[in-house]
Order: C-alpha cells, then structure tokens, then sequence
C-alpha cells in the first residue's frame, strides 16, 4: 500500500499537537517515525489508523481518501507497545482472533496460525497463555496476530520499548527479515535512534508536531536538514560560541563578539575528528594541540574528551589503536564542520588540509 498524508493537523482544545504534516511512503517500505517524547509521533499513526480523526488534511491509501474510512476497512495491523494481547486466550487462539472476526474457514484459520506460529519460532507454544511466555515470545505473537489477516499496512507503536536491550537488538534484525518476507508496507515509532538505523527504509523524523526531515538513514545522517535533525540522529559536538579552528577561516564571518550570529548552529560529527600523540601529525599545520580529559571504554570503541582550551570536543578511537590517558596532550585534526542557517545547511572541509607541503613531526 502508498501512503500519502497532506497537510495534517490535529488539536486537543486549544493544543496544536500535529501541525501541517506531509509525507508519502512508498508500498513495501519500513519507515520509521522518530522524535522526542510528546512530538506527536504517536498521535500520526493513530489517524493512520483511525483510532483518531484529523482536524484538517487527508489521509490517501493507494490514491484513495482514506481520512474518514473506518477502521475495521483499512486493512491495517497494528502492534502496540504493551502487546494487548487477550490474557484468557492461547497464542492460537490470540492469532486466530482477527481471522474469526473475518469469518475465515476453519481449515484457513488452522494453516494461517501454523504457518505463522512456525514463521515467528513459536512452534509448540500454541496452547500457552500469554504469562507463560517471554517479553520476547509475546511480542511475536503481537506480530503474527497483526499479520493474520494480511493487512496492507502495517502500524507499529514503540514495538520494542518493553523488552530488554539484548532481546530488542536481536528483534530489530528479525523485523527486518519477516517485513522482507512479507512485503507490507510498515511504518513504525520509535524514540530509538539506533533502531531506526539500523531497520528502517527511511526515516521520518518529527518535532513538535512537524516533520522535520524524511529520508534514508544514511541521508539524514550525512546530509541533515537543521542542527536538530543532526544532533538526533547520529551524535555531534555543538560549539556554544565562536572559537577560531585552524582550517576554517570562514566561521569568523559567522559571529559577533564571540556569539553566534542568529539563527547559526555549528557542529562537528566525532569521526570528523581525528586524534593522535602530540609528536605525531598528518598535517602538523591543520590541527589542533589539546589535552585528554576523560576516557570511556565502549566495548567497540574508546570515547575520548579533549580540551583545546578554546573548545572541548569528543571523539572515537577504535581499540586496535593506542589507548589514551588522561592528560595526554594529542593533536586533533577537524575534518569538516556543519554549519545550520536559516538559508540552510553547510559542510565546509579543513582548507589547511590542502597545504601542498604538509609537515610530519
């Protein structure tokens, strides 16, 4: 199915919470909607679903207006965060509930909950109650019931958020796969930057009840469309005020005794810095000298803090590499530095980079 929404609005009394929402997903996609708490993300696929009706816009399912078309003939699927499982019944029979509702066949019924039960690694557990089975194993069955009756869209509300961390990583991939499998377009929220990430076909990234980007991951990460949209996906030093870096003499036009002039946010991705030993340099005249202050083991990485004395600035340095001390004096090399207007977005390069001669101490 295609979705398409145009200018979407609600209000809750005198609250705005969707303000002028457009976007369009194409049939097949997993995207996911990402925002902070309280951004309206939920309350978007609630009038997807039709759990909630709009104060204005329209709501198009392969070209046809939806915006008023009752729930039960949307042909969606919807999985929440606390499962909403029905306690009294078995997994079967939890499964089976959206295709009794549809008068399905016995025999279609049986081969619809086999093939699923099989499909989501629950073989064998059709005659337990949902209390006899793990977050994890609740959650697939949420899953195949919302699948059973094949609907054309599916809704996910922060399907993850109640299971442990280890669980949800290996979910994430398994949602990947059984979307693949059944090619239904999916559009699920989530507050989880690295889920997002890692699962979705685009993201749609929403504050204060706008939408602030759509695009792929890789898209929003590399080319962000506000200092928001860059410091919520992916991480990034955000430099509070004017400090003048070797390589980037274009920033001083940027400010106005030591502030950022309005409306300007500057910011630096961390594998934009590189780090090495204060004797050692690519290029001696395009760095920065600095002093370790904090390090942190992350497992697959070392977070490092380093203090210029005009900037403080974090980076990653992977563990093959030299572990650092606190009050290691290095030198840092800045790659590059997005600069946010009004006008829009800027990723000037280091220009000392460009030295003909760079010098090797």
């Amino acid at each position: 199915m295609h979705i398409e929404v145009t200018n979407l609005n609600k209000h809750f009394g005198d609250f705005h919470a969707i303000k002028d929402v457009n976007f369009s997903i194409k049939e097949g996609n997993l995207v996911g909607l990402i925002g902070p708490s309280g951004g309206g993300k939920t309350s978007i696929l609630r009038m997807l679903s039709g759990l909630e009706s709009p104060t204005s816009g329209n709501i198009y399912f392969d070209g046809k207006l939806a915006t008023h078309l009752p729930v039960q003939e949307r042909g969606i699927g919807f999985v929440f965060q606390s499962y909403a499982l029905f306690k009294h019944m078995t997994v079967f029979d939890n499964v089976a509930y959206g295709l009794k509702v549809l008068k399905k066949s016995k025999t279609d019924i049986q081969d619809r909950v086999t093939y699923l039960v099989n499909l989501m690694g629950l073989s064998g557990h059709e005659r337990k109650y949902p209390h006899q089975l793990s977050g994890g194993q609740r959650q697939r069955v949420a899953f195949a019931r919302a699948l059973a009756p094949e609907p054309r869209l599916l809704l996910l509300d922060e399907p993850f958020a109640a299971i442990d961390a280890k669980i949800r990583k290996e979910l994430r991939v398994w949602l990947r796969n059984l979307i693949n499998e059944f090619k239904v377009t999916t559009l699920f929220v989530t507050h989880d930057q690295d889920e997002a990430i890692e699962v979705a076909d685009e993201i749609i990234l929403v504050q204060g009840g706008k939408i602030e980007q759509q695009g792929t991951p890789w898209e929003i990460y590399t080319k962000p469309a506000s200092s928001f949209a860059a410091s919520f996906i992916g991480e990034s030093n955000v430099l509070p005020s004017y400090a003048p870096l070797v390589g980037f003499p274009t920033l001083a036009d940027l400010h106005q005794d030591g502030k950022w002039l309005p409306h300007v946010n500057v910011l630096i991705r961390p594998e934009n810095i590189e780090v090495r030993p204060h004797n050692v340099s690519h290029l001696a005249t395009a760095g920065e000298k600095g002093k370790v202050t904090h390090v942190h083991f992350r497992g697959d990485s070392w977070y490092l803090e380093v203090d210029t004395g005009a900037i403080k600035l974090f980076a990653y340095q992977p563990v093959k590499e030299r572990i650092y001390q606190v009050g290691d004096e290095v030198n840092i090399l800045i790659h590059q530095i997005s600069v946010f207007t009004q006008t829009g977005t800027t990723w000037i390069d280091n220009q000392a980079k460009q030295d003909p001669q760079p010098v090797f101490i």
